[in-house]
């Protein structure tokens, strides 16, 4: 959520600007602007909407060769032109964009702005209000800057202009993501390096509490004290034609379509020269001595690790215990002796992960990290990390970073497994290549994944997903695919919890989408939706070859049952698409959603 560029160097920056947003359109936003600096003074355009919006409102005819941008996900004051961002001091002297949530806003507002009007409801006005303070009583900029980011409590990620020295951009960041990215006679700012790969694909890492001096020639990276820090550049492992949608309608769709693929390099990834699986000794090591892991996570990322908990417990044989990250910043339980913590996030930039992470090394826990975005803050804070291997995931509703997750948990559980002795009962290559198959099966099945859409989906106000064992945790991320992007109120609930309250909810035709994939579960999920049609209720059974019946509205092919997730959910996936699309409801930027939750 919310998104930052900047540019300083030789050519117009509005278009570098304006694409690097539109690259970031995916982590959500609802406003945006930019700020372009020349001889003149300080531009800035903004504008309530998409990106698109924003574009009519620049003036073609304005020049610069520096300036910064902005994508707002509103947090303190509403969706509005007035609250977009950039934001000025009140002489108009200085501008900025901001990330992240100032926590003591009202407090610097009282102790330094009482008598500053202001215009906006933001908290970021107040940072860039209480700069111009600081150097109205004397102080440099970069010494007003430092001073004012001392007297800061939250998440920021910062670009600053100033009108009487432009050739700098001044940034900093604490909690939130920010690069800075290299160019040849210019430099770049981005939160997510895809925003700027249109330019470089050279970056450095920036860490909490560091400002850096951006300017076309150069850049210096100073922490709170005023030290130089050297810190050398890493390449951006992104492919840019990922990024791109090509003939498809939505990146959802895309992503879906790409599972199948991401299965096979994941195999491909984690193999060795002679064909086995294999992670990193260190991680192994880390498993194997851990009395008990802690997966932390959040949404879909939840879903998964529920999923993994089963993976290494059965095949590993160690207890996990799997906790919502925001839960878990204000509710520690009481840990085990020795515990390993594992962190899965799509994006390594999930503000709440890195709470716990932060809080679980400083009481000296080991922490792995499994996710899509090498160089990402919760990959090189963790001790550890297995990547993902899935490609830019742009759509706000995740599809293949999630069967990613759930792949590369069973390759975790399955190494560790091997390495204490334990029988498996499978060989996970070749399973994940049946997968794969079946995923691409599942895929080209479209037509029937709309029609179900269209039959149990068109008109209703809700729809409950049903399941137990595995196909319980699956039903809880069809539902969350679901209510994300088509708007339809949807819940996921355990078979067996049905008739302690949630059958109330059932009238005359009530959608219930049932998973009947797991055989020992197999008649009594089935006796759920016996209770449920007795209500009223609409039942669409999703069933495994082999288990099926006349009454199940679709057939999964055969594969592994414990492994049945990873293509169970992709009807799910499917059909959410459809009743969105049939909505006509923006698939891949749903309403108030962003992809990457980098605020608390």
């Amino acid at each position: 959520m919310c998104g930052i560029v900047g540019y300083i160097g030789q050519k117009d920056s509005k278009e570098i600007l304006l694409k690097g947003l539109e690259k970031l359109e995916y982590r959500g936003y609802d406003s945006a602007g930019i700020a372009v600096m020349n001889e003149n003074g300080v531009h800035v355009f903004k504008e309530k909407g998409r990106i698109a919006t924003l574009r009519e409102e620049v003036d073609p005819t304005v020049e610069a060769s520096v300036g910064i941008g902005h994508t707002r996900w509103a947090t303190h004051g509403v969706p509005s032109k007035v609250n977009a961002h950039p934001h000025q001091a009140n002489t108009g002297r200085f501008t900025i964009v901001h990330n992240g949530v100032i926590e003591n806003y009202a407090q610097l507002k009282e102790e330094y702005l009482q008598h500053v009007e202001l215009k906006s409801d933001t908290d970021t006005e107040i940072v860039v209000q209480v700069l111009e303070q600081f150097v109205n009583q004397g102080l440099e900029v970069e010494a007003a800057f430092r001073k004012t980011l001392s007297v800061l409590k939250g998440s920021y990620a910062i670009a600053l202009l100033d009108e009487q020295n432009k050739e700098t951009i001044f940034v900093a960041k604490n909690k939130s993501p920010l690069l800075v990215g290299l160019g040849d006679n210019f430099n770049v700012v981005a939160s997510d390096a895809m925003a700027m790969l249109q330019v470089t694909d050279q970056y450095i890492e920036l860490m909490d509490k560091e400002i850096v001096i951006v300017t076309k020639e150069s850049v210096t990276i100073k922490n709170l004290a005023g030290e130089t820090i050297n810190r050398d550049p890493y390449t951006a492992e992104l492919d840019a034609s990922d990024i791109e949608k090509g003939t498809y309608p939505h990146y959802m769709l895309k992503e879906i379509d790409e599972q199948p693929l991401v299965m096979r390099k994941i195999v491909q990834q984690y193999q060795n020269e002679q064909g086995e699986l294999t992670i990193d000794s260190a991680i192994l090591d880390a498993m194997n001595e851990a009395d008990r892991i802690y997966i932390i996570a959040a949404g879909t990322s939840y879903h998964a690790g529920l999923v993994g908990k089963q993976f290494i417990e059965k095949m590993a044989h160690i207890p996990v215990e799997v906790h919502v990250s925001s839960e878990f910043s204000y509710n520690m339980p009481l840990l085990s002796k020795n515990p390993l913590f594992v962190f899965i996030s799509q994006s390594g930039e999930t503000a709440d992960s890195r709470g716990v992470l932060v809080h679980v090394k400083d009481l000296g826990y080991k922490a792995l990290t499994i996710t899509n975005v090498p160089g990402s803050t919760l990959s090189r804070e963790a001790d550890y990390t297995l990547l993902l291997h899935a490609g830019p995931e742009i759509a706000v509703a995740s599809t293949k970073a999630y069967t990613a997750q759930m792949a590369v948990l069973s390759i975790l559980a399955y190494v560790t497994a091997q390495s204490k002795g334990l029988m498996v009962g499978m060989d996970l290559v070749k399973e994940l290549g049946i997968i794969a198959n079946s995923m691409e099966v599942l895929c080209d099945d479209k037509e029937e994944m709309e029609a179900i859409a269209r039959e149990y989906l068109s008109t209703t106000r809700n729809c409950f997903f049903i399941g137990r064992a595995l196909d319980f945790y699956v039903g809880l991320e069809g539902a969350l695919k679901l209510k994300e992007i088509s708007y339809i109120q949807a819940e996921g609930f355990a078979g067996g919890e049905l008739k302690h309250g949630t059958i109330a909810l059932i009238e005359d035709g009530t959608p219930i989408i049932a998973l009947a994939t797991q055989e020992h579960v197999n008649l009594s999920i089935r006796g759920n939706v016996k209770e449920v049609v007795a209500r009223g209720a609409n039942p669409c059974i999703i069933s495994m070859k082999g288990l099926e019946t006349n009454e199940d509205r679709y057939v999964l092919p055969v594969v592994n049952d414990m492994l049945t997730p990873l293509i169970s959910v992709i009807p799910l996936q499917l059909i959410s698409y459809y009743a969105a699309l049939h909505r006509d409801c923006d698939v891949d930027k749903p309403r108030n959603l962003a992809k990457s939750v980098t605020v608390e």
